[in-house]
């Protein structure tokens, strides 16, 4: 996939005057420039916010720092350090929150300042795209600010990670993006300082805007004329000091939507001076590759007249929301966090904190006193405790806790050897697996160069299933399998789920849910019979499954029905679990980068999409295979184990399928339909997923007939694994008569020619 052109905008001449030199450099972030023209006067609009009205709710007993347990550092600065606490009193007991501890010593004016508005904001606010502030505290020294913990990072390691985004991925983080911008300018709430890294993801990938530390709520809808926010994403309007107000959060916007496409900056020079200047008058070249959505909503909200940029006035978020770009958006599922995310996070544990920094993680946790400040300060920050009124309600008497804070200590180490295609670090762990696992030799399965036990996780008891592989005799790319399992299974409740991963130089541990109800197959062989019914539901779950994968541009490629297995004994439908994904494969870019089928078509080699539709065929013929055989109660290729893999495939290469007695001469047309549909000889003719999806047989499965249809017992199993064995055999060679050779065939026709000639 092209990235970004390098320099994606014509450079315009203007003169040095535009942006003083001198003047850049004096630009102090949030600095007022009283007496500028068209400036803030001594009556300026800014006034410093009086915390009293959001300090009494309901006079709830206020927290203090006795009450959390330190578990990991999450981030460290020059104003202090932000932990992951879990909570020991009160109904929320246990609770993981990020805690952010500020020197009150260190803070300058404007940064308490900052401080200030951003607890009374955050107090305000609630909504379902902006992150909540749950308790906020103080003592001599220190203030702190107890906000959700957001697992999955910042959208800047996902972007870091990814290069840049689908179309599709853009869309949906916009869209809800749009949603909490809408909400705080409703309240009067210019943001001012969007960007990548103050997007966080909650576990299941939605999106909460954080750091308010430079908003500012506007008085009267007048403007506000502070030189504040990052350089590349402010508005011209700021970077003017004309002034500013709300309008300049869409131009923001704008800057993070480009980012987001392209992987790179529209607005980015040498320095500071150059990047304002561009930001004023360079002209933006649009990248070709972006659909002409895409590029009409840029334009629009790179317009350097507020008045005429898309997000302005009264009716700005309706405009928006009726942008072709946020055509396929349903604004009011979106809003009920109805609509599934484009990417969970691979969190294992709840105190999991993969996708925040390994530099701050894998340090001990440690609260110091803070120094003492001064009386001014103490009465500074009068009224800033606060207690979310929902938590407040059966906080636990604080007595009763210790005086310090709790340390949990150490942290199993990540390895940073295994490596995603994207060239992200996978969470592997180096630690022994024996500290955290008691592998037991119940076998569970087996292969060739990997067995699969059960284990006991020390710390909880729960039982799980352990993959065992050897580096040495494995010559699968198992760090794809990894990454597969970390992005896709928490998105889809029938894929298996992996839990943790570690490697000892010698063999690779992948921990996952034990499958306590055995295989599909082994199920229907106990109970002698399965009714068309019972069979559609299971390919309903397991077509549903395969859809969503080749969606997200993924092929298993090994659909056999020992990989097909259950949660739990009660063997229902929706406990069915699609395992082993040693063969499958993610849709690339050359360059790398993960894509989805509908964002591939001028971006990757015909070859490639060939060959990803062929895999893709593959899948939905397995699919066919395990249907006929539920159906038939016998094999469609081979009638025992002891079958040869050239027999086998001599009668699947004929493509004939026997559709006539036995359990056939019950079974219903539609069904039959379905299963020549899906083991169609020819892949570019063989249904999709979604069409299966969408079959008369699928769709009014539950007015299918009861009817049991026989089995005909074990032999099926083998024949099954006789047949995808065959599969993955390489084709033997045949060894014919010389003269029947093309090469002996040519010179005959050389030496033929000759002497004609002669």
């Amino acid at each position: 996939m092209p990235l970004a052109q390098s320099h994606p905008w014509q450079t315009m001449k203007f003169k040095e005057e535009e942006v003083n030199s001198q003047e850049v450099e004096d630009m102090v972030t949030d600095q007022q420039q009283a007496g500028a023209p068209g400036g803030p006067s001594s009556n300026s609009t800014e006034t410093e916010i009086n915390l009293a009205h959001a300090v009494e709710r309901g006079s709830l007993p206020k927290a203090d720092p006795s009450q959390f347990e330190l578990v990991k550092v999450l981030g460290q600065g020059s104003f202090g350090k932000v932990f992951l606490v879990r909570r020991l009193v009160g109904h929320d007991a246990g609770k993981l929150y990020a805690m952010k501890v500020l020197k009150k010593a260190t803070l300058k004016v404007r940064d308490r300042i900052r401080t200030k508005m951003e607890r009374d904001i955050l107090a305000d606010v609630r909504h379902p795209f902006v992150v909540a502030l749950e308790y906020a505290f103080q003592t001599e020294g220190k203030l702190y600010l107890v906000l959700e913990f957001l697992r999955g990072g910042d959208l800047f390691t996902r972007l870091s990670k990814e290069v840049m985004f689908t179309e599709e991925d853009v869309k949906f983080y916009l869209a809800e993006l749009a949603l909490a911008l809408h909400h705080l300018h409703g309240l009067g709430i210019v943001y001012r300082d969007l960007k990548p890294e103050n997007i966080l993801l909650d576990a299941d990938g939605h999106i909460k805007l954080t750091d308010f530390g430079l908003s500012k709520e506007s008085v009267d809808d007048k403007k506000t004329f502070s030189f504040c926010g990052t350089v590349e994403y402010m508005a011209p309007e700021v970077v003017n000091r004309k002034g500013h107000d709300i309008t300049a959060d869409w131009w923001s916007f704008g800057v993070l939507m480009y980012e987001m496409l392209t992987g790179s900056l529209p607005f980015q020079g040498e320095n500071r001076k150059a990047t304002m200047n561009m930001i004023l008058k360079a002209k933006l070249g649009m990248p070709q590759f972006l659909s002409p959505e895409a590029q009409s909503l840029l334009r629009v909200l790179f317009k350097r007249n507020p008045l005429n940029r898309l997000g302005y006035g009264t009716n700005g978020i309706d405009n928006i929301k009726a942008h072709p770009f946020f055509k396929s958006i349903n604004w009011d599922k979106l809003y009920k966090r109805e609509v599934m995310p484009p990417f969970k996070p691979a969190c294992g544990s709840a105190d999991d904190a993969f996708y925040f920094d390994s530099e701050f993680t894998s340090r001990t946790p440690k609260d110091s006193p803070g120094a003492p400040v001064s009386a001014h300060s103490k009465e500074l920050f009068r009224g800033f405790s606060y207690v979310a009124p929902l938590l407040g309600m059966e906080v636990d008497d604080p007595s009763s806790s210790s005086n310090g804070i709790k340390v949990k200590s150490g942290a199993a180490g990540v390895a940073s050897a295994h490596m995603s295609t994207l060239g992200s670090p996978l969470p592997v762990r180096t630690t022994a697996i024996n500290d955290d696992y008691d592998i037991k030799e119940d076998m569970l399965g087996y292969g060739s160069y990997s067995r699969c036990v059960r284990c006991i996780h020390r710390a909880t008891n729960q039982e799980f299933a352990v993959k065992i592989i050897s580096k040495e005799k494995s010559t699968r790319d198992v760090d794809e399998e990894i990454e597969i399992l970390l992005r896709y299974a928490p998105q889809h409740e029938n894929i298996i789920k992996l839990r943790d991963v570690y490697d000892d130089g010698t063999y690779i541990y992948m921990v996952m849910e034990l499958m306590r109800g055995g295989e599909l197959l082994d199920k229907i062989i106990s109970q002698k019979f399965f009714s068309e019914k019972e069979a559609a539901a299971v390919l309903a779950i397991l077509t549903d499954t395969v859809s969503y994968l080749h969606l997200k541009g993924v092929v298993h490629r090994d659909l056999k029905p020992s990989n097909i297995l259950y949660a739990d004994p009660s063997c229902s439908p929706r406990s069915l679990r699609i395992a082993d994904f040693g063969f499958a494969k993610q849709l690339r870019a050359e360059n790398g980068l993960l894509m989805t089928p509908c964002y591939t078509a001028n971006y990757v080699a015909p070859e490639v999409l060939k060959k990803q539709g062929y895999d893709a065929a593959i899948d939905i013929w397995s699919l066919g295979v395990l249907l006929y055989t539920m159906l038939a109660g016998e094999c469609p290729f081979a009638a025992g184990p002891d079958d040869g893999p050239d027999k086998i495939l001599s009668r699947i290469s004929e493509g004939k399928i026997n559709l006539t007695g036995g359990n056939w001469d019950t079974v219903s047309a539609a069904a039959k339909d379905l299963v020549l549909r899906m083991l169609h000889v020819d892949p570019q003719q063989r249904c999709t997923a979604a069409q299966i999806l969408q079959h008369p047989w699928i769709t009014s499965r539950d007015s299918l007939p009861d009817h049991k249809l026989s089995f005909k017992g074990t032999q099926i199993k083998g024949a099954l694994a006789a047949t995808f064995f065959a599969l993955n055999q390489p084709p033997s060679a045949k060894l014919e008569p010389v003269s029947n050779s093309s090469m002996l065939q040519r010179r005959k026709k050389v030496e033929s020619s000759s002497s004609n000639m002669s």
